[in-house]
């Protein structure tokens, strides 16, 4: 059986591909994004080899990564140095933030961990306990045992975010087998720039029922366990020194207890 026109076509535009030079290709690819290159990497051996090259993948990758990424970890090429910050978090400020990759964009993540997070009261061991858990990328997260007065606060320097970029910040958090205080209650988030109002929205850490309500945000299950909790967006021109301010809080008199935090994360959207 003969050749399709259709294959012919695509034997013709492989050979013309293969025919540039290789730093030509990579440059080319460089000009794509991370999925388009692992895409491209599984069309034949040639394409695998320039797609995966430190060529291609140095320009995926933030101008200061080298600053980043910790001398106790080793990766073979700059491609495997990308996949291990978007999937395995670095750790800095002793343990009080991490900072990973969005895969899909490169752009840089943080989470502020609970302690480097403002927690009213959370100084007080009546109120507020420290615990280690398995499962979470920090030394430490904050149990609330109970308060009245709900408030957490932090805030990063937006040079360390990725310049023209649109963010999301997200309360990432536990609910513990007995949680008072939160059920279908509306709770304040706003995210802001240092000297600015910012705009606030409605937040609910605990809804179940039939009260839950389509116009405000609510907690999802993450896939590393934790559930999140959208609080607010800002879109990070760069260029500025401007500090990003993060908050969520509630105040009624009523005893609020059953929540684990593990930190604000500041992702792109």
């Amino acid at each position: 059986m003969g050749t399709s026109p259709r294959r012919q076509r695509m034997d013709t535009e492989m050979l013309d591909c293969r025919a540039l030079p290789a730093d030509c290709l990579a440059a080319i690819i460089s000009l794509t994004s991370p999925p388009d290159a692992c895409r491209l990497s599984l069309v034949s051996p040639f394409f695998n080899s320039v797609a995966s090259s430190d060529t291609v993948w140095v320009k995926f990758l933030p101008s200061d990564y080298q600053n980043l990424f910790p001398a106790s970890r080793s990766a073979s090429s700059l491609k495997d140095l990308y996949l291990s910050l978007c999937d395995h978090p670095v750790l800095s400020e002793d343990g009080k933030k991490s900072f990973s990759l969005h895969k899909r964009s490169g752009k840089k993540c943080y989470m502020l961990g609970a302690r480097d997070l403002g927690i009213t009261w959370g100084g007080t061991p009546q109120y507020w306990i420290w615990n280690y858990l398995q499962d979470s990328r920090f030394p430490e997260v904050a149990e609330l045992l109970e308060v009245c007065w709900f408030n957490i606060y932090g805030g990063i320097n937006t040079c360390k975010l990725s310049s023209m970029t649109h963010y999301k910040a997200y309360l990432v958090y536990k609910l513990a087998a007995r949680v008072d205080g939160f059920r279908n209650k509306p709770i304040e988030a706003n995210v802001r720039l240092r000297g600015t109002e910012g705009l606030r929205r409605t937040v609910f850490l605990h809804a179940e029922g039939e009260d839950v309500q389509n116009d405000y945000q609510y907690p999802i299950e993450r896939g590393d366990g934790w559930l999140e909790l959208e609080l607010g967006e800002f879109f990070n021109e760069g260029g500025e020194d401007s500090i990003l301010e993060i908050r969520i809080f509630h105040f009624d008199g009523s005893w609020k207890r059953g929540v684990f935090i593990e930190g604000i994360e500041i992702r792109p959207n």
